[in-house]
């Protein structure tokens, strides 16, 4: 996503065309009222109706190229669990930060960014049992799960056919990678134009809601996004430090300092495939780790492990039930962090993938309709600053994995002084 990292004027990027549709926003709403929010909501509707038509293309080519490019052999099979285990224990540990988070400081209770107080709540739905839960992650058509928007069972099903394409011949697999490849890289191109109009999108969103609601819609959105970067930060700084602390026995001071580079990169630029080259070398020439283990787990990483965006699919979710004024019980909280666990697996590494994946873990307790587009929408007015800092923690803990499995494979010098 070149768009994202190109020098050129302020006005040219993207964040700074964010910041000012969001300005213009706020203006217009103030001094246009709820007459003229009415009038230009369209506008946010159709970005946000944008976003949602690119998430299953972008889920399934992205989970099937992540998964099937794992080849085979006892050596690579045995490196895929450690690189799968490790990533699913970063991402569910970051979850369960943003988790406690926001049921702790309660961002979006109270806020009124909707005015759905005044309409009828979504009927919250949930899994009775771990049983239903399970049996409903085994799609019975993959075509009428896709079109009904079962995203457990999409994902379930996309993984499954990745492992088989990794454990097919080389000719056949190579066929098919291509394909999946091809159609990953298009969607990525689709998801950058859509992006690219998010100022546009931002600017009927947030008109409508400082039209409709006035400017204390904007005291939630900053709790809710002290309460991200509260997260992000326990995850940067405690966590992942933990995990090489103890499963690598390596110093995280060493390990941040050697790691400086890939995380300005992966701040400035809000995608952890643009800064993968950077990774690379740096995780390689700096950290120790030998192109055996860095070149499979780290483009593996850019691809499924998302600790960043799983903590705030979560915590973003719970902060929208909220708004709502719909409590969530414990078997849809729990609910809400499995998926969130595997929507992390379908995040494209392009800037703002979270905000589309999001919608994935909102359906899985049954939250849709306008109010909740609604929400989605003006969360992305203060989304680029989270969006970088995610983005960063994503790379770090990628690396992290890295450092982690060389230990493991008896690889020495790697994070040493």
């Amino acid at each position: 996503m070149t768009e994202h990292i190109a020098r050129g004027p302020w006005y040219r990027k993207l964040h700074w065309q964010i910041f000012l549709g969001m300005a213009s926003g706020i203006v217009a709403g103030w001094i246009g009222g709820e007459a003229f929010a009415d009038r230009v909501e369209w506008l946010g509707r159709i970005f946000v109706t944008l976003l949602k038509m690119i998430i299953v293309p972008l889920v399934i080519t992205s989970i099937v190229t992540g998964v099937g490019s794992v080849g085979g052999g006892l050596g690579l099979g045995r490196m895929f669990g450690k690189t799968l285990g490790y990533y699913v224990l970063s991402s569910l540990l970051s979850i369960l930060v943003g988790l406690f988070l926001v049921n702790l400081i309660r961002p979006g209770v109270g806020a009124s960014l909707t005015g759905a107080d005044a309409q009828e709540l979504p009927q919250l739905e949930t899994p009775s049992s771990v049983t239903e839960l399970l049996l409903g992650m085994v799609p019975k058509n993959i075509i009428d799960a896709a079109g009904s928007s079962d995203m457990l069972g999409v994902i379930l099903f996309c993984i499954l056919l990745g492992a088989a394409i990794a454990s097919l011949p080389e000719s056949p697999r190579r066929t098919l990678l291509g394909v999946f490849s091809a159609g990953f890289e298009a969607m990525m191109k689709m998801t950058g134009w859509i992006i690219r109009l998010a100022p546009i999108g931002v600017f009927g969103l947030i008109a409508k809601v400082v039209g409709s609601s006035g400017f204390e819609a904007f005291r939630a959105l900053g709790l809710y996004m002290a309460t991200i970067a509260i997260g992000l930060s326990i995850h940067l700084f405690i966590t992942l430090p933990l995990l090489l602390l103890f499963l690598g026995k390596i110093n995280p001071k060493i390990h941040f300092r050697n790691m400086l580079e890939p995380l300005t990169m992966a701040f400035s630029t809000s995608s952890s495939g643009a800064t993968l080259p950077v990774t690379l070398r740096t995780v390689e020439h700096k950290v120790g780790v030998s192109n055996r283990v860095s070149s499979f787990v780290l483009p593996m990483g850019a691809t499924i492990n998302m600790d960043g965006t799983a903590l705030y699919e979560c915590a973003g979710v719970l902060f929208i039930a909220q708004v709502l004024g719909a409590e969530l019980s414990l078997l849809q909280q729990g609910v809400v962090v499995f998926t969130a666990l595997l929507a992390s697996i379908g995040a494209a590494a392009v800037p703002s993938a979270g905000l589309v994946i999001i919608f994935l873990v909102l359906e899985s307790v049954n939250l849709r309709g306008p109010e909740v587009e609604l929400i989605v929408g003006t969360m992305l007015a203060i989304d680029r600053p989270l969006d970088m800092y995610r983005t960063a923690v994503n790379v770090f803990s990628d690396s992290c994995g890295a450092a982690i499995i060389a230990r493991s494979e008896g690889e020495e010098g790697v994070d040493t002084e």
